[in-house]
């Protein structure tokens, strides 16, 4: 019965479009409540899920996303990806890719990414290369998605709190995936190109002045290699590393490109407060509900059900996929990985599978799963994105629109999951 009440509350909550956060903490209370066991479990179990060293990285990450997102790095990356490539034939759409990658690199979201660079390069592909606004928005809200693959992730830093993996090595196996996913997609921007027979209106850049563009991008280039660069090191922590963002976030913004001024700070704080408690409440109720999972024996007999069904680790891998495809559609990756993960990963440790691997497909899954209908978050604010006077994409058209990006990631992650080296390559031969 404890279980029926976890699992039903849980959806009934979920499907009344209660925040996730209050779907996993009700439903773990109501199930302990069934139980009749001491409301203290509920105080203890939530402090303890989110009073972790390496948890205290999340808000100083958010919080110098938002900084940089501030601080004049997007047009900086849009001028110079345009400068390299925007006299091809949907160049726009292309840098569109690129820069959703290396700005998703900075701000660690996907919904952000799709806020910060939307209201920039929708109106711009529209108007340059005659996109639809359909297609224009699809592909800002899939390239933003591989935000949480592109270290630095706090997907990944939420997977490595649960299953101990790595962070530093999480982090350097991202890379590869999420360049594969910028590369699928920018193979959907040649398809359509050819399709509707867009051409380019823009004049091939110079060298003289892709080197300028690069020098004003060059503080914005220089920040995932001093994360990645400080963590595989061993000079600093992740969470050492996140405090060491922040710091030069501020100096970038506020000195070097001085588009930040002392005075947005105190809103800048403000927001990455309100993020950082969002993501801390999802984790401290979906500690709760994985408590729960545990001592009423239903993580077990989930891992004892995969491993007598799956004990063949890649047919494990194809229901792992599916999975979390599916959570993906619902919930958040912080939220899906306290739910399925303490699940998965004991089979996955017993059939072989590396767990940074494990991790590195859980993630690219969850991605896709951002911009995946019906309910994936970045088509949302894709849709909320201005894109033209008197022009709105509405989820229908943008659903439509988003289906051969979906499938094009959908390659990528087949070729993750099964081929081990494109994401463990950059490891072996760091060491």
């Amino acid at each position: 019965m404890a279980n029926l009440i976890l699992f039903g509350s849980f959806f009934v909550l979920l499907l009344l479009n209660i925040p996730i956060a209050f779907c996993l903490g009700l439903s773990a209370i109501f199930s302990l409540l069934s139980k009749g066991m001491a409301l203290s479990i509920i105080a203890t179990n939530t402090y303890s899920g989110i009073a972790k060293f390496l948890l205290l990285s999340i808000p100083f990450f958010v919080l110098s996303g938002n900084i940089m997102a501030k601080a004049g790095i997007s047009t900086r990356l849009i001028d110079f990806a345009d400068a390299c490539i925007g006299h091809r034939r949907g160049g726009i759409a292309m840098v569109s890719v690129i820069v959703a990658c290396f700005f998703g690199a900075v701000s660690g979201s996907g919904p952000a990414t799709v806020a910060a660079l939307g209201m920039i390069l929708i109106p711009a592909m529209m108007d340059r290369d005659g996109f639809e606004a359909p297609f224009a928005s699809a592909l800002i809200a899939t390239a933003s998605s591989i935000a949480i693959v592109i270290p630095p992730s706090i997907a990944f830093i939420v997977y490595s709190s649960i299953c101990g993996a790595s962070v530093g090595d999480l982090f350097m196996a991202g890379v590869i995936p999420g360049i594969l996913m910028g590369g699928a997609l920018i193979v959907v921007v040649m398809i359509e190109v050819r399709k509707k027979g867009i051409t380019s209106s823009r004049e091939k850049a110079s060298w003289g002045e892709r080197g300028k563009s690069f020098l004003k991008a060059f503080w914005a280039f220089l920040m995932p290699v001093i994360i990645l660069g400080g963590i595989y090191s061993g000079k600093f922590t992740p969470t050492e590393a996140a405090c060491v963002s922040v710091f030069y976030g501020l100096l970038v913004g506020l000195v070097l490109y001085r588009e930040l001024k002392i005075r947005d700070l105190f809103a800048i704080f403000v927001d990455s407060a309100k993020t950082s408690g969002g993501i801390l409440l999802i984790i401290a109720a979906a500690s709760l509900f994985s408590y729960c999972c545990t001592t009423q024996g239903i993580a077990k007999a989930a891992s004892d059900l995969l491993l007598n069904v799956s004990g063949n680790k890649y047919i494990f891998l194809v229901i792992v996929n599916i999975i979390f495809l599916i959570a993906g559609c619902f919930v958040d990756a912080n939220s899906a990985f306290y739910i399925f993960i303490p699940i998965m990963y004991p089979v996955a440790q017993q059939l072989g599978i590396n767990l940074v691997h494990f991790g590195i497909i859980a993630t690219v899954n969850l991605a896709i799963g951002q911009v995946t209908p019906p309910v994936g978050v970045n088509l949302f604010v894709a849709c909320g994105v201005k894109v033209r006077e008197g022009v709105k994409v509405t989820i229908p058209q943008i659903s439509k629109a988003v289906w051969p990006m979906i499938v094009s990631c959908l390659i990528v992650l087949i070729a993750v999951t099964y081929i081990e080296p494109l994401s463990m390559i950059l490891l072996t031969i760091g060491k």
